[in-house]
């Protein structure tokens, strides 16, 4: 992670090389300016992460300065140094937006205290401002099972999870991407600052360039304040963004650039900021088609795909069920104070023959139900509410069967009856090898047999 830059402004050549020195030995980066000019400047160019402003300058003073860094880098500590300090300039400063107000000769030691403080106050104003994810998934082990999928993806994040390098999380939706990207932040050189995470697919063009990059008042109809946005808030921290395959096309190649110069405007300003955020994206789409289509960027894709890692659905790690049944089981009842509630062999083994075509997030919510609407002290089979099937030998015409599942079984029967032909497998089902594609796609059949001749 990058060292936090300090900004030292004072017109005291002396002053600011011991403070500067001080501060490298604190392992800090610094930057100087000896002007109120030179200040706007600096932050301009290189967005420290505090500031620690002498009083008086040649060309002004800080309370000059301080207005407008308020209104331009919100949430942004800034230390007052005076020879002259009176109580009602201290007021007038901290009125002003200075986070602390300190009387020269200052003791350095001191000064590194408050900036220690403020720095940590920063942190915690920004992860109470990204929501700092107070739900279940902050307590979820991603990892939870002994299948040889989950055992690949654990070894895999662990190798990433220390690094700076963007991750792309492929799996489909409900199988748990956003819950491991709050892992890798969690077990990052970042886990003491902010997490946040924005579903793309949620937003049209405008409403999500606001929502990453924020915007001042006026930049479009209905702003009527200004907005600081998510890659603002998630400053020095980790940005998840999810479903990015659903991003606008428009909106692409200006995260791209963000992503390469890291340096982002919020819209309708003219100031840049630097940027010092990981970022992590998560997409239930095969990201390679959407290029072929001409639906996704290839260099955005190459920028976010530096390291790959695919969360496997739940169908393809049945052994893990049980385990999850129970953690999740666990936790519910206890959240609702049904501690003596229990759950039967045969309701797990019912959970385990689900096809959950909704993963994770689709196992969870049958739980939740069930321990919520159970009336005795134990949950049965039919307590579940779930229609159920084996897979392995379940009959294409079987009316426990959903519509979905049908369809599945009747496709996967087809391909693997045609050796994994998608030209011959389309003819025998009547439809295009485009539209097989796309089914293929949407069930998360086996690729690994498929046969374009």
């Amino acid at each position: 992670m990058t060292k936090k830059k300090i900004l030292v402004a004072d017109d005291d050549r002396a002053l600011r090389g011991a403070m500067r020195e001080y501060l490298l030995s604190l392992n800090f980066d610094v930057l100087e300016a000896g002007s109120c000019h030179a200040t706007r400047e600096t932050f301009k160019d290189s967005s420290p992460d505090a500031a620690i402003l002498d009083y008086r300058f040649p060309d002004g003073t800080s309370l000059d300065l301080l207005p407008f860094l308020r209104q331009t880098y919100p949430g942004i500590p800034i230390i007052l140094l005076t020879g002259n300090g009176t109580i009602p300039l201290a007021v007038q400063a901290m009125k002003e937006g200075a986070e602390q107000f300190l009387t020269k000769p200052v003791e350095l030691a001191a000064v590194a205290v408050v900036l220690e403080r403020a720095l940590q106050n920063q942190r915690n104003r920004k992860k109470q401002l990204a929501g700092r994810n107070r739900d279940e998934r902050e307590a979820i082990d991603p990892f939870v099972g002994t299948s040889q999928a989950i055992t690949q993806l654990a070894g895999e994040a662990q190798k990433v999870a220390a690094s700076d390098l963007p991750v792309l999380l492929a799996g489909e939706t409900g199988s748990g991407k956003g819950v491991l990207a709050r892992w890798l932040h969690n077990h990052s050189e970042r886990a003491d600052e902010a997490f946040v995470d924005l579903n793309c697919a949620g937003f049209g063009r405008e409403l999500l360039e606001s929502e990453l990059f924020g915007h001042e008042m006026g930049a479009f109809t209905g702003a009527t304040q200004r907005k600081l946005g998510l890659f603002e808030v998630a400053q020095s921290g980790t940005i998840f963004l999810d479903e990015i395959g659903d991003m606008d096309l428009p909106v692409q190649p200006k995260l791209l650039k963000v992503l390469e110069e890291k340096r982002f405007r919020r819209l309708g300003d003219v100031t840049e900021r630097q940027l010092d955020v990981r970022v992590i994206s998560g997409s239930h789409h095969d990201l390679s088609k959407l290029i072929q289509a001409s639906k996704f960027r290839s260099d955005l894709y190459f920028r976010v795909s530096t390291v790959v890692l695919t969360v496997p659905p739940l169908r393809k790690r049945v052994e893990d069920i049980p385990l999850l049944v129970r953690q999740f089981f666990e936790r519910v009842i206890s959240d609702l104070g049904r501690p003596n509630l229990t759950i039967s062999d045969s309701a797990i083994g019912v959970l385990t023959q689900h096809s959950w075509p909704g993963n994770i997030r689709e196992l969870k919510n049958v739980i939740e139900r069930a321990v919520l609407l159970a009336s005795g002290d134990t949950i049965g089979a039919k307590d579940l509410r779930i229609e159920y099937r084996d897979s392995r030998s379940a009959d294409d015409g079987d009316s426990r069967l959903t519509l979905r599942e049908i369809q599945r079984l009747h496709i996967e029967k087809a391909l693997k009856e045609e050796g994994g032909n998608i030209a011959r497998a389309a003819e025998r089902l009547g439809m295009t090898r485009g539209t097989l594609y796309s089914k293929i796609n949407t069930f998360g059949l086996h690729r690994s047999s498929r046969q374009d001749e």
